[in-house]
């Protein structure tokens, strides 16, 4: 009532368009009004205005009636079968490893559509709108299951006007370089230079950026060096806009999984999703970067 009300500023043409009356209209903005404790209009003798606040809480109220219309013809369409699925996927790995597979799975299976959302820290499900995530890391995830896809490989690159490709970088130079920093993997230089069994005075200091696909650019820019997993930057390896430096090469401690809520384990469009996913990893880490065919003989 609020929002027809608010619309044509008039509780008459608000009561015209719900059938009631008009004293049933102005009833119920005053209870809201009350249990709010803010006025929603300004009655005068002309008829009803919204205040400032009820024009703030008007355009709130329509968008979310708006989502509930779009949701319910969604459901109306759909004869009550699921087809949508909201994914939070890290970004470089969404964009770099799952896109340019993704329009294989929507050949297969036309009538799912998948909107993803970027996440690079873990979440509660419980305070989210997401049917699943696909993330790195064994953090826990309570009340989830987590499907393994893969391992990552990680490697020191950087332009190839910076060191010369297949070059080393003698143990004490590693230090009059500037590297470039992952924020959301603060200790990931220091960890990697364990490895070798170095420590490298500055290990943590040098440009701090969210996103993987800020530090290939900024690696491809001759900014510094980054350490990447391989998965992510395969396409500027070969076309020698990067460099591995000295090809060295180490696991890291982040596996990537499919996390699925234990509510959402039986839904058969995430059923679908899962399995096409698996096997695509399944498929990557077998044969390399090859993306699986779409042929029905695949059977996925």
């Amino acid at each position: 009532m609020f929002e027809s009300a608010a619309n044509h500023q008039s509780f008459t043409k608000a009561a015209d368009e719900l059938a009631v009356t008009q004293s049933a209209v102005c009833r119920q903005i005053a209870a809201l009004e009350d249990f709010l404790g803010v006025r929603l209009f300004r009655r005068t003798q002309r008829g009803v205005y919204l205040t400032e606040a009820g024009l703030t809480y008007s355009r709130q109220v329509r968008q979310r009636l708006d989502e509930v219309e779009r949701d319910t013809l969604n459901l109306m369409a759909k004869g009550g079968a699921r087809g949508t699925l909201e994914l939070a996927v890290v970004p470089t790995f969404a964009t770099k490893w799952l896109m340019p597979r993704l329009p294989l799975f929507v050949a297969l299976h036309p009538g799912i559509t998948i909107n993803l959302s970027a996440q690079t820290r873990p979440f509660l499900f419980s305070e989210s709108t997401f049917d699943a995530a696909i993330h790195p890391g064994r953090s826990p995830w309570p009340g989830t299951s987590r499907h393994f896809l893969m391992n990552e490989d990680l490697v020191v690159v950087c332009s190839p006007r910076l060191i010369e490709p297949g070059a080393e970088i003698p143990d004490e130079d590693w230090q009059t370089y500037t590297l470039l920093q992952q924020s959301t993997r603060p200790y990931a230089w220091r960890q990697w230079f364990a490895l070798q069994d170095l420590q490298i005075e500055g290990d943590m200091t040098g440009p701090r950026l969210e996103l993987f696909s800020m530090h290939a650019e900024a690696a491809i820019q001759g900014m510094g060096l980054a350490l990447i997993p391989r998965l992510l930057i395969e396409k500027e390896l070969a076309e020698g806009q990067l460099t591995v430096v000295g090809g060295r090469t180490h696991p890291s401690d982040r596996p990537y999984f499919l996390i699925v809520p234990d509510e959402r384990s039986e839904d058969v469009a995430l059923t679908a999703f899962r399995t096409w996913l698996v096997a695509q990893a399944t498929h990557y880490v077998n044969s390399g970067s090859a993306v699986m065919s779409d042929k029905p003989a695949a059977g996925l």
